[in-house]
Order: structure tokens, then sequence, then C-alpha cells
């Protein structure tokens, strides 16, 4: 039999799991349309915003959606919405 190759997160979740500190989540069909809303409204684009930025920010913008394989729009809509919910990560 194979070993699995786990990375770190895996290998504390699987650490955690096997100290059995898991619990049960009780009225799961609940919980589960709980998160369906929130996902449901974090993702509704109901307002339109008007910006000035700069053209080499524009330009560097569109080459990065392009690179990513998505329109324009929705690559700055995702990059405020992790900075907004703190998962924006800065390089260091």
């Amino acid at each position: 039999m194979s070993e699995i190759n786990l990375d770190a997160g895996e290998k504390d979740l699987l650490a955690s799991y096997e100290a059995d500190e898991w619990q049960p989540v009780s009225n799961v069909a609940k919980q589960r349309q709980s998160y369906s809303d929130y996902a449901r409204a974090t993702f509704k684009k109901d307002r339109r915003v008007n910006i000035r930025i700069s053209s080499k920010d524009l330009e560097a913008i569109q080459t990065r959606a392009l690179e990513e394989g998505l329109p324009c729009q929705t690559l700055m809509s995702s990059v405020l919405h992790k900075y907004v919910s703190g998962r924006l990560l800065e390089r260091v």
C-alpha cells in the first residue's frame, strides 16, 4: 500500500480528526440553507460603481485578467471582495 502525500494543512486536519476534536453539526439542513444564503448574498451584484484609475493600472489589470481568463470587471470585483473580506494576501 502506497503512502499518501499530505501538505501541512492536510496533516493538521487529519491530526485534528484523529484526536476526535470534530463535533457533528446539529440541524444540518438549516446550517446548509444559511450558508447557501450567505454565498448567494456575497456574489449578488446589485450595485454599480464608477472609478477613475490610471491608464497604467487599467492596462495592468486588463493584462492580468487576460492571463487569468477572466473578464476585467470580474477580476476587479473579485479583488475588491477579497480585500474587504480580509482574504487578499500581500506579497512579501
